[in-house]
């Protein structure tokens, strides 16, 4: 009697045990099917930015406030936007394109600016095989053609062009390896940081002679070439644009091979005066 009264206590711990597995399995199944009507949190967390998509929006009419700046500031004759390492040294020209403008180290010319009427120099012995220094503004060219000319006819003399027209770009690249050659002191003595350079306006070129091997050095001036150029190229509306003794002014080495095209008026003036660009423009 014992025994099966032992048995019926055993069998109902047996299955209430199992009435509670069941049950509980159904709360987990029931939890499970709650859960997945949720959306996975992968998904709620990329819908979180998505309420402040304003913000960029603010952000970027911000940004947009120095630009209209500049222009409503243009006509006054301000300095345009430019990167700081240009600012501090100087301005940006406004009128590229003027045959008498004046560029050095504290005027500079736009970086994006290229004479429209850029032309081959091919009418007259060139150096350099690389097409974008065989160039010149029309008039500096048809300037540079009659100068040569006078020098062969004149006094017999054969002159080279080397380096004419270099763009923005090729100014960066000669003056960054400059700096790497010989140091950041002597780059800014003897380069020109881009757009501080003649040579973008397209109306200055550095000339040479066979008795330098075709090479740029000061005893240009003591060449016989050198010196006809020297007391004659303001006939042709050219100037010694860097002479000796101003540096200081000038900004820049002694260059007697660097000729710059002004018009024949301003340049019989220049020349006759004794200064420099900088100084007759004071």
């Amino acid at each position: 009697m014992r025994r099966k009264k032992k048995s019926n206590i055993k069998k109902t711990l047996i299955a209430v045990t199992a009435l509670l597995f069941i049950l509980f399995a159904v709360l987990l199944i029931k939890e499970k099917l709650n859960n997945d009507n949720l959306p996975p949190q992968e998904v709620q967390e990329e819908e979180k930015p998505s309420n402040n998509q304003n913000e960029p929006e603010e952000e970027e009419e911000t940004s947009t406030e120095p630009e209209k700046e500049p222009e409503e500031e243009e006509p006054k004759g301000p300095e345009p936007e430019q990167p700081p390492e240009e600012t501090e040294y100087g301005i940006i020209i406004q009128n590229p394109e003027k045959i008498d403008v004046l560029v050095n180290r504290k005027r500079n010319l736009p970086d994006n600016y290229v004479p429209e009427d850029l032309v081959t120099l091919s009418e007259v012995p060139t150096v350099l095989s690389n097409p974008e220094v065989n160039q010149l503004r029309s008039a500096a060219y048809e300037a540079l053609k009659e100068l040569f000319n006078a020098a062969r006819e004149e006094a017999g003399y054969e002159l080279c062009a080397r380096s004419g027209y270099r763009s923005y770009n090729t100014q960066a690249s000669l003056y960054t390896s400059y700096v790497e050659s010989y140091g950041q002191k002597a780059a800014d003595k003897y380069s020109a940081k881009p757009g501080q350079s003649e040579h973008q306006t397209g109306l200055a070129i550095d000339i040479t002679c066979e008795a330098l091997n075709y090479k740029l050095d000061t005893t240009f001036a003591e060449t016989e070439e050198g010196k006809w150029v020297s007391e004659n190229a303001h006939r042709f509306g050219y100037i010694i644009r860097y002479p000796q003794g101003k540096e200081k002014i000038t900004g820049y080495a002694y260059e007697p091979w660097h000729i710059r095209y002004l018009g024949v008026e301003l340049a019989e003036e220049i020349y006759e005066s004794g200064l420099t660009l900088e100084e007759y423009f004071q």
